[in-house]
Order: structure tokens, then C-alpha cells, then sequence
């Protein structure tokens, strides 16, 4: 840090040159000059006309820049920490420091119009600055890059320090709600001592700062409210911001197994839940709380995600009306990576939600680390200024200046749609948990804790001292307030088996949880030819008076000819599968690196004039009645992104919501949303999800960072039919498969091993006849073999059926049937025995696969298929996915190819 960038010497040509600009355009000079000149009239009608800036002068604009000082710095010399001496910055903003002396103090200066006091001494122009940035509330804001948004914060932040008192009333209900937060922490501790329950103590005025935040962004028009926060705190939260019964909490307590036998649940202090409440002022307000596993941050994109989709859902893309908050750790918001590519998501089309309100409980320690050992920044909220957002760091003890803050972040949000963050600046009064032992690492500051006395014990003396209320009141609120809670706890001990229920059930009403018997056949989903030509029309549309550059129109001319031709490629199958869904009336998102026209170029789901970029989206021009269809291109993170899908799906169940890889494995940097969301929510949540995840896949020789989206991984994930996973090998089997998303009374999340050479492969087609009949085939049989004559079944999934295909066809090998396997979980087992039935003459049952032994479905098919025994054809086992040399993939292609069909071959087989 330049400790001394915001010091100046005040140089009279400088001025008088900033003069000169401001008389000829005054938004070409900062604000706080703009406001000088204004304020002292500088045309000289108070100077003399001497042709030079007199000392009175000279010291005005060093009280300006006193003031801007503050205005940039005094957040580093606030009194906002309840429970350790802060670092000491220099230089300070003694008055010294900027050419000033103490015989100054008593002069006026006209730059105290800059903090709206008018002509003010010195002395008191400090005072203010002191009151305003540099007690419980600190403020980062001065690197935001537009004036009218500084402006705002200077005369909000100038005008906070003579703001009224707050009246008994609304003090009292501060009162309330911290009371509420100590007692209910403090019921715990002895009630179920030793247990797990991420206590708030150290932070409980985070109560009240909630309840503020819900009752004033209600007055502002904001309708829900969508939470997301790790465990610390959460089952406060849940009691005493979405009134969920304390017999149900302590019911969590209680050891008790779950009505649903099918049903493995989670932790107490990891589940969501949702609510409507009314405000004070009578406003009704629905409040929703993610469910989130120990991954701290996960759940940030998920959070967003679902405030987008019901912001696009539900009120037509006004994002006033719903606002996410997330509630973050210190050592978290600093510490992981998903929390920069959520702030970079917020100001992006496809994603932004209207500005987060961003809460960050700062602990000081990490698990039990010393904040010195978490980060390297000043502060833990300083990814925040990437996106230049204003950040708020506030005493944790002055519930008061917390609730100013909290408001001030709801306004801000509302009026510019940016997010806020806001450093809470606490303690943990017991260690990461209740029975860890914090002094270990942290001696000191553990020692200053144990004699600090809990917010609303400082409150509560505040009160009394002002005279607001009397010493009996808060005795006589936690008296009852722990009679309400022993009531409950009697009540919750009577409950013998647990009942989770979605944290979003009202939006999943009349969706039914999949049975095992659901899965065996596929639903018909075919679509009359007379819509799909039309539609393949439609896409081939040339708008009037528009123009496209040359290849752009070719690919629109080359769609109208597969339909003319009823020769479908990949890429018509899946727009006519999105289009059919639309005239539906089902809405359609995608979003993903390139998705727009797709990794390969096969998509090209938006198209753009030559000459003025100007988009025109086919599918979104089919009828008056349609479905809304978005593509986003994203920016360049998976773990964000697909965390951000997965909760748009969430709150849409009749959409079709998709997340794409540009290539396959690139989803390992969100395999926590795989493991932690897409796999597993249904199972400790209950939660359902449609999502579809596109991972193109296939050996071509592009390298191992290229071939695989290793089906491995998924597979191993895959139990108690939580997903489905395909391979397909046919557009019109890729249609119906988008298409059986939507048309099953039941959701599940779908992970489609998408081909990157099939897109334009010549065998790899279909016809409208094959799209208007019937539905997805989980298993393609070998239409040209002759049953009787088999020997040999080769059993296969995706692109390297055409490898399978053109040897077997080269070498005439009819007693060979190649078997396409295009789902893989749930397995189709049905459909695999009529297959092994109808070839009952074979010898040799055989997984064929391009992926190294120890990857690729084999270990699966193995374990999940043991009616026959197969024998494996694949690369040898191997710790990279692929080589990457051209002629080493050759060589090892071939020989998968060649031991399939080794008794046609004169030559030994090549071997790898």
C-alpha cells in the first residue's frame, strides 16, 4: 500500500489548472472538487484577484484533503473490534498529517460544506469525520468508479451520524431478538451438552441485523428472500428468523431414526428451510434457506441460481422483488475460490440476480487459525473490490451500527443492483465446535473472550443507562423465553421418528419421487413429423432485412436441407428437442463456455447480424405461446457455473435446465456440486433436480485432457436411482432423451457423454421418423445381425460403435453383433437379457470400451451385470485418460478394434 497516495501538496498551478477544467466541463474533475469549487465560489468573488491561490486557500483544500482521507482510510482506524487491539496503520489521520496544526482547530474553513455542515472549525469538521468513519462502522467505497454512486454513499454515510435515536419501540424488539439468539444458544449448551451444534455466540447480533434486513427490504418491495450460510449460526437462524419450531430443532437432538426407510437424511445443522412471514408493516414476504454440506461456500452458486430462476420465473425478470444473502466465515470468504466466481458471475447477463447482500461472521480464526495464518489480504472481504462493491466492517458488539449498516446495504442493493458485503467483526466463544478446545492455538484472544460479556449483555446496560428500559425487563424476557423453550423441548422429546421434507416442496407439488419400477421402460416422447419439419424450417429462417456472413448462412441453409432430405445431424436432433419442448410450453436454458454455438460449432443457438451484431435466437421465434428459450455463453469456471444451473433447476421442474462442458473432464472443477448436490441432495435433503449435465466425450487423439469426461466417476456415484447416465450414439436417441426429462412425472438429474467426431459423422444420422415414433432406447440392438448365427456379442457405448461398425462391415464379421449400451444407470437390465436370449448361439460375451481398463463403464458393468460373464476390450490400465500422441492413440484404437475382431484378422492382432 502507497501510504502516502492521498496526500498533497496543494500546488497553485495544479488547482488553478483543475479550475480550468471544471469551467469548461465540471463532471471532468472528481466529485469532492466539483463540490469544492461550487461551495467557494471560485471565480475569486471571496479572493482577491492577486493571480494567485492564497494561504487561506491553500489550507482549504488540505481540510478537503483531510477529509477525503477519511473518506479513503479511516476503515483502518475504527474501533470495530470487540475482542483484539487492532493493527496499527500509519501514517494516522491526525490533522498534521495533512499540512494542518492543532492552532487550526478553531478556524473556520469553508470545506465543511463537502460533509454537509456547512462553514464549520476545524475542530468540529474532525469530530464528524471521527463519528462518521472511524467508530463502529467502518466503510471501503472510494475505489468505486462512479461518481453518482459515490456521491450517494458520501451523503448517506455524512448524514448517518445525525440520524434520530432509535425509538423505545424499535429498541425493544432489538432487545427481543438478541434475547432470543443468547437464550436459544445457551439452552442448547445445557441441554445437550457435547453435541454439535455450530453455536452463534460471539455473533447473536446477527438476529436482529436479519430480522432489520427482512422488515426494511419488504418496505423497499422486495417479496423473497433466498439464504444461503455454512453451519455456524444456522440453527439460531432457522428458530429465530424462519420460526421453525424449537420442538423440531431439538428434535434433531434426540437420536432417532427416520420415518422414510428409503431416506438417509443429514446433519441438523446443514438442512434448509422455508417459510412466509409478515412484517410489522403488514407485508408478506417468502423466505427461503438452502440446505448446504460441509463444503463451506458450495452453496453460493446454488443460492444465486435459485434467486435467478425465480426472478425469471415469477416476476418476469424484476429483480427488485428477490434478494439473496449469503452468510459467509471469515476463513471461508477468503479462502475458497468459489466465492471469486460468484462475485464475477453477479454483473453477467445469464446470471445476475439485482445485488447480493454478502454477511460475513468474522470469527477471527479459521477452524481454530489465527486470522494472520488465512489470508495475505488486509481484510477477508477484499474480493469484494473486484467487482468494486461497497464493504461495510462493523463492531460485532453494536447491534445498533449493525442495523444502520444492514439497512444502508438493502437500500444501496435496491437502488443499484450491485452486491454489498458486510465484515461483521465478532468472536467464537467456544472453539470450530462445542467440544473443541480453541486455546490451543489461540491462548490469548481465548483468555480476552471468556471475559467479554455477550451482545446482549452490553445492550441491555445501554438501555438501562439511557433510561429506556428497566433492569427487570431483560431478567424477566429470559425467564420466559426459556419457560417457552423447556415447553418445547418437552414436546420435541415426545416425537419417536425424524420427517424431513424439501426445503422447496410448494414448488415441487405435484412432482413424485421416482420408484425403481420407473425407470425400466421409457415414456413414448415422439413428435408429429408435420411440427418437426416445421420447426426445422423455422431454424433455417434468413429474418428480412437481415444479414449474416457467408458460412453463417450456409449452416442455416444446410438445416433446411436436412429436413428437405430427412437426414438429421446431431445438432438438429437436439434444437428440435428443444424446440418441441418449447411449443409446449417448457422454458429452455442452457449455459456453459461457448454454448451458444456450441463447443464444435454445432449448436448455434443464437446467430449475429455481420454488420451489427445484432442476435437472433430461431428458437425463440416459434410461436406466440412458447416457452422462453436462454443461452448463455458463461465465464470461464464449472464450479460456479454448474453450482448456479443446479439451482436454477431446483425452482423450475418443468424446465429444462442444462449445464455444458466444453469438453467432458472439464467438469472435475465442480465435481463438489456432483458429489455434494447433483449426486446426493435427493437422498439427505429431498431435494429433486432435472438438471442435465452435457460432458462431450470420445477418443480422437486429442490428448488426455481431451478424450474422457470420465464415466467412471459417475457411475461409481450412481445408487438408489439418484441420476441417469447416457451415452448415446443416435440424434433421434439424444432427442428422446431431452425429451424424457420433462415428460416423466418424476425428475432426475442426467448426465448425457455427448460425442465430439459424431457431430458430423456421415453414419450418424437420423430421420423424422425416428423422432415422431416411439421414445428413448436404452439399449440398440444390431439390426443387421442374424440372431442364430452370432458368436460373438460386443457389447458397446457411444462413438466407438462406429469404429465397431466400419471393421466389422470392412471384414464382412456377421457372426458379431455389436450391442449399444446407451444408458448406463439406472442399467437396463430387461432390455440386456432379451438381448443375451435372442443371441443364445454366442460363445463370447465382450464390454468394449475406448477408455483404459481401470476408467470407462467396464468396473461398473462387472459389478452391476453379473447375469454374464464378459471379458473387458480395452486400453491397458493406465494413470492418464489417453496419450497424447497421435500415433500411439492409433496404435491402441486399433487394437481395441482388432481384438474384437481378431478371427478375421490374417495378422496377429497389434497389441498395445
Amino acid at each position: 500500500m502507497d501510504k502516502y497516495s492521498y496526500l498533497s501538496n496543494a500546488d497553485g498551478s495544479v488547482i488553478d489548472d483543475l479550475y480550468q477544467q471544471y469551467l469548461n466541463d465540471p463532471t471532468s474533475v472528481e466529485f469532492g472538487w466539483q463540490k469544492f469549487f461550487e461551495g467557494f465560489e471560485f471565480s475569486r468573488k471571496n479572493y482577491e484577484e492577486t493571480g494567485e491561490v492564497s494561504e487561506n486557500m491553500h489550507k482549504e483544500f488540505k481540510v478537503l484533503n483531510l477529509i477525503n482521507g477519511y473518506r479513503t482510510r479511516g476503515h483502518l482506524f475504527t474501533k470495530t473490534n470487540p475482542v483484539r487491539e487492532r493493527r496499527k496503520y500509519a501514517p494516522t489521520l491526525d490533522v498534521e498529517n495533512f499540512g494542518l496544526s492543532e492552532a487550526d482547530l478553531e478556524t473556520v474553513f469553508e470545506a465543511g460544506a463537502e460533509v454537509g455542515m456547512g462553514p464549520s472549525k476545524l475542530k468540529d469538521i474532525v469530530h464528524h469525520l471521527e463519528c462518521t468513519y472511524c467508530q463502529s462502522i467502518g466503510i471501503e467505497y472510494r475505489y468505486i468508479r462512479t461518481p453518482e454512486k459515490l456521491k450517494w454513499i458520501q451523503d448517506k454515510m455524512d448524514a448517518m451520524t445525525s440520524q434520530p435515536e432509535l425509538s423505545v419501540k424499535v429498541k425493544k424488539q432489538i432487545l427481543h431478538k438478541l434475547n432470543q439468539a443468547v437464550v436459544f444458544e445457551n439452552f442448547l449448551h445445557t441441554k445437550f451438552p457435547g453435541q454439535k451444534r455450530f453455536s452463534l455466540e460471539g455473533a447473536e447480533t446477527m438476529i436482529p441485523a436479519l430480522d432489520a434486513a427482512v422488515e426494511y427490504g419488504a418496505d423497499l418491495g422486495m417479496e423473497e428472500f433466498v439464504f444461503g450460510m455454512a453451519h455456524r449460526g444456522r440453527l439460531n437462524v432457522l428458530a429465530n428468523i424462519f420460526n421453525k419450531t424449537y420442538s423440531e430443532i431439538f428434535s434433531e437432538f434426540e437420536p432417532k431414526d427416520y420415518e422414510d426407510s428409503l431416506f438417509d437424511g443429514d446433519v441438523k445443522y446443514h438442512l434448509g428451510y422455508t417459510c412466509d412471514v409478515t412484517t410489522d408493516n403488514g407485508k408478506d414476504i417468502h423466505m427461503t434457506l438452502a440446505p448446504n454440506p460441509s463444503h463451506l461456500e458450495a452453496v453460493d452458486p446454488v443460492v444465486e441460481g435459485i434467486a435467478r430462476a425465480k426472478i425469471d420465473k415469477n416476476y418476469e425478470g424484476d429483480n427488485s422483488k428477490v434478494c439473496p444473502i449469503l452468510i459467509h466465515g471469515d476463513a471461508a470468504v477468503a479462502g475458497q475460490g468459489i466465492v471469486y466466481e460468484v462475485v464475477q458471475m453477479a454483473g453477467l447477463n445469464g446470471y445476475a440476480t439485482g445485488g447480493t447482500i454478502h454477511i460475513v461472521i468474522n470469527n477471527q480464526v479459521g477452524f481454530t487459525t489465527n486470522y494472520l495464518d488465512a489470508r495475505s489480504s488486509t481484510y477477508c472481504t477484499d474480493v469484494a473490490k473486484v467487482t468494486l462493491c461497497p464493504v461495510f466492517h462493523v463492531n460485532g458488539d453494536d447491534v445498533e451500527a449493525l442495523i444502520k449498516t444492514v439497512k444502508f446495504a438493502i437500500e444501496y442493493r435496491q437502488r443499484y443492483k450491485k452486491d454489498v458485503f458486510i465484515d461483521l467483526l465478532c468472536y467464537r466463544k467456544y472453539g470450530h465446535n462445542e467440544g473443541d478446545e480453541p486455546k490451543f492455538t489461540q491462548p490469548m484472544l481465548y483468555k480476552a473472550i471468556a471475559k467479554h460479556p455477550n451482545p446482549r449483555e452490553i445492550y441491555n446496560q445501554k438501555l438501562q443507562q439511557q433510561g429506556d428500559i428497566t433492569a427487570s425487563l431483560a431478567k424477566e424476557m429470559e425467564q420466559e423465553f426459556k419457560a417457552l423453550l423447556q415447553e418445547r423441548l418437552n414436546e420435541a422429546k415426545q416425537i419417536t421418528s425424524a420427517t424431513i421434507t424439501s426445503f422447496l416442496e410448494e414448488i415441487w407439488d405435484g412432482v413424485k419421487a421416482a420408484r425403481p419400477e420407473d425407470f425400466e421402460t421409457s415414456p413414448k416422447t415422439g413428435v408429429s413429423k408435420k411440427t418437426l419439419a416445421s420447426i426445422g424450417h423455422q431454424l433455417s429462417v434468413v429474418p428480412e432485412g437481415k444479414k449474416f456472413f457467408r458460412k453463417l448462412e450456409r449452416i442455416l441453409n444446410d438445416r433446411r436441407k436436412m429436413i428437405d432430405e430427412n437426414r438429421l445431424d446431431w445438432g438438429m436432433g437436439e434444437m428440435l428437442a428443444y424446440g418441441t419442448l418449447l411449443l409446449e410450453g417448457h422454458p429452455v436454458r442452457i449455459s456453459g463456455q461457448d454454448v451458444e454455438r456450441g463447443t464444435f460449432s454445432h449448436r448455434h443457438a443464437i446467430v449475429k447480424v455481420e454488420d451489427s451484431e445484432e442476435e437472433y435466437i430461431h428458437l425463440n421465434h416459434l410461436s406466440k405461446k412458447q416457452g422462453p428459450f436462454t443461452v448463455y455463453n458463461s465465464h470461464l469456471s464449472e464450479y460456479g457455473v454448474m453450482g448456479f444451473e443446479y439451482g436454477y433447476s431446483l425452482t423450475v421442474p418443468n424446465g429444462l435446465t442444462i449445464w455444458e462442458a466444453q469438453f467432458g473432464d472439464f467438469f472435475n472443477g465442480a465435481q463438489i456440486i456432483i458429489d455434494q448436490f447433483i449426486s446426493s441432495a435427493e437422498d439427505k435433503w429431498k431435494n429433486m433436480s432435472g438438471l442435465v449435465l452435457l460432458l462431450p466425450h470420445g477418443y480422437e487423439g486429442m490428448g488426455p485432457e481431451h478424450s474422457s469426461g470420465r464415466i467412471e466417476r459417475f457411475l461409481q456415484l450412481c445408487a438408489e436411482e439418484n441420476m441417469q447416465v447416457a451415452n448415446c450414439t443416435t440424434p433421434a436417441n439424444y432427442f428422446h432423451l431431452l425429451r424424457r426429462q420433462l415428460k416423466r412425472g418424476f425428475r432426475k438429474p442426467l448426465v448425457v457423454f455427448t460425442p465430439k467426431s459424431l457431430l458430423r459423422h456421415p453414419k450418424c444420422i437420423s430421420t423424422l421418423d425416428e423422432m415422431a415414433k416411439g421414445g428413448f432406447n436404452e439399449v440398440l440392438d444390431d439390426t443387421e445381425a442374424k440372431a442364430n448365427g452370432v458368436e460373438r456379442v460386443a457389447f458397446c457405448s457411444g462413438k466407438l460403435y462406429y469404429d465397431l461398425l466400419k471393421r466389422k462391415e470392412e471384414v464382412g464379421a456377421n457372426d458379431v453383433a455389436l450391442v449399444r449400451v446407451e444408458q448406463l444407470y439406472p442399467l437396463p437390465k430387461k432390455q440386456l437379457d432379451a438381448v443375451v436370449n435372442k443371441y443364445k448361439n454366442a460363445k463370447t460375451h465382450l464390454w468394449v470400451q475406448e477408455e483404459p481398463e481401470n476408467m470407462g463403464a467396464w468396473s461398473y458393468m462387472l459389478r452391476s451385470y453379473r447375469e454374464v460373464a464378459m471379458e473387458v476390450v480395452a486400453r491397458p490400465a493406465s494413470a492418464s485418460p489417453a496419450s497424447g500422441s497421435v500415433k500411439r492413440y492409433e496404435s491402441r484404437q486399433t487394437a481395441i478394434i482388432d481384438k474384437v475382431f481378431e478371427k478375421y484378422l490374417q495378422k496377429k492382432p497389434v497389441t498395445a
